[in-house]
């Protein structure tokens, strides 16, 4: 046998086998050169209260307006990461909180009592601690929050409810208002029937009278009033605290991506001028996406608004957060908690920096975007912005006057004409916040030329203002009937 002739194929055969691995791993190199690297998936959850309406700038707004994907995609460090946000909305702040322990939740948005319980939960945990980022909206004196009974209710003050049945979301911001007001006025929860409701379960059981009296956090305490079938006898800005909605994130979380962090909270400041650039068009979305009436958003976010858009964490604030905290330890329902420990502004004032903005400039600020304008009705510029009222025509645009009395007279005037008023606002001239028209007292004083007409949330209010200035208390169809075009 010619072995040689065997020695030669068998040669020629590795020769071959060589080549085809080499051109197999050639072919496998150009799919991996054709093809990117699969992107690595971060889940990404996030708690939001989309019907409480001071927070949606940090919510809702940026999931349907698709502004945290829009920032990422400005991060050089992401362009192989793929971050699937996970959006989970619930009605108060201890779910989220419990979400965030569980880690189903990196990033979550409650009010002020709410987000001390997060930050001592996670202070006296073995886990990663929380941060408190960015704030989403304020009131510095703390409205927002309130108590309402029925709309035929013989009761118009807090102390009237003494003995009787009041309910409120334990654990939340109204909660922590009306612990704030018991003890301002030296009484305990045994002075009442409390019991912890829902805003839902809240809203149902006054409705049908089952309860005396319910306590909520935004926007209930005038979105009950609005749909027709509460008062409000107590408001949070008689206890003079500031109230607030912010942000707090995992700090494990923060620390590996302080970059989605930073894209988040930018992601808010855009969503925060969107709403102020044009507020009737954001009420009517947030309308869409939550189901609270516009008229109720625009009387938080709006111009002259119960509440402030501005993510800076003001020392005021975290004063309040200390505050708070002793109100909530002397009655024994939370634990130790460092409250300047648990603030962290660097990612916040990053996002100011890389926008280009001053952030201590802004931190200084607590002033709000007003009503402005010339009253088309009795002339002249609107220069007390906190005397003023609007008038929103059904179907139509919102129309700023210089005065209640202004205002009231161009309801009547478009009622003359056959329109359809959906909603007037004034302001309250003793807590100065924004008033359902409809929904508010007045203290009222016939003159020769233009008679005095002061708008107040409170009967007590209208009634002390009237003695000392002659004056008589009246409902808003008295009001309506005394307006005249005048300055």
């Amino acid at each position: 046998m010619n072995t040689g002739i065997f020695k030669g194929i068998a040669a020629q055969g590795n020769v071959a086998r060589r080549f085809i691995g080499i051109r197999a791993a050639s072919a496998l190199v150009a799919c991996t050169l054709s093809f990117p690297a699969l992107a690595e998936v971060v889940t990404v959850g996030i708690g939001t209260q989309n019907t409480t309406t001071n927070t949606v700038t940090g919510g809702v707004v940026l999931k349907e307006l698709g502004l945290i994907e829009k920032h990422l995609a400005k991060v050089p460090r992401f362009k192989d990461i793929q971050f699937k946000l996970e959006w989970q909305n619930f009605t108060s702040g201890p779910p989220v909180t419990n979400g965030m322990v569980a880690n189903t939740l990196q990033i979550g948005m409650m009010g002020d009592y709410p987000l001390l319980v997060n930050g001592a939960t996670f202070q006296n945990g073995n886990e990663t601690k929380s941060r408190l980022i960015a704030l989403i909206a304020y009131n510095a004196e703390g409205a927002g929050n309130g108590v309402v009974v029925h709309k035929d209710s013989p009761y118009y003050e807090l102390a009237d409810l003494k003995g009787k049945k009041l309910s409120v979301p334990f654990g939340s911001a109204a909660h922590g208002m009306l612990l704030k007001a018991l003890e301002d006025r030296g009484w305990t929860a045994e002075d009442f029937e409390l019991s912890s409701q829902s805003p839902e379960v809240g809203t149902s059981s006054l409705q049908e009278k089952r309860i005396d009296g319910h306590a909520d956090f935004v926007p209930f305490a005038e979105l009950l009033p609005y749909r027709g079938f509460a008062r409000k006898i107590f408001d949070g800005a008689q206890t003079k605290v500031p109230t607030f909605h912010g942000v707090v994130v995992r700090e494990d979380f923060a620390k590996k991506y302080p970059e989605f962090v930073v894209a988040y909270i930018k992601a808010l400041m855009e969503a925060n001028d969107w709403v102020r650039k044009n507020p009737v068009q954001a009420a009517a979305k947030i309308e869409e996406w939550t189901r609270i009436e516009k008229e109720v958003a625009y009387m938080f976010l709006g111009p002259g608004g119960v509440h402030t858009l501005d993510p800076t964490i003001k020392p005021k604030w975290v004063e309040t957060v200390k505050y708070d905290h002793g109100v909530l330890k002397r009655m024994g329902r939370v634990k130790e908690f460092d409250a300047d420990a648990w603030v962290d502004e660097t990612y916040v004032k990053q996002a100011f920096k890389e926008l280009g903005l001053d952030y201590a400039k802004q931190k200084a600020s607590t002033s709000n975007y007003e009503i402005s304008g010339t009253d088309p009705l009795c002339g002249g510029k609107i220069s007390e912005p906190r005397q003023a009222g609007e008038v929103w025509v059904e179907g139509g645009a919102i129309t700023a006057y210089q005065s209640a009395n202004c205002t009231l007279a161009a309801i009547k005037k478009a009622e003359g004409e056959g329109k359809k008023i959906g909603v007037a606002y004034v302001y309250d001239q003793s807590m100065k916040l924004k008033v359902f028209a409809d929904k508010a007292f007045y203290s009222l004083k016939a003159s020769a030329k233009v008679p005095e007409i002061s708008p107040f949330l409170l009967k007590k209010d209208a009634e002390a203002h009237a003695t000392k200035n002659g004056g008589k208390v009246g409902l808003y169809a008295d009001a309506l009937a005394l307006a005249v075009v005048g300055k």
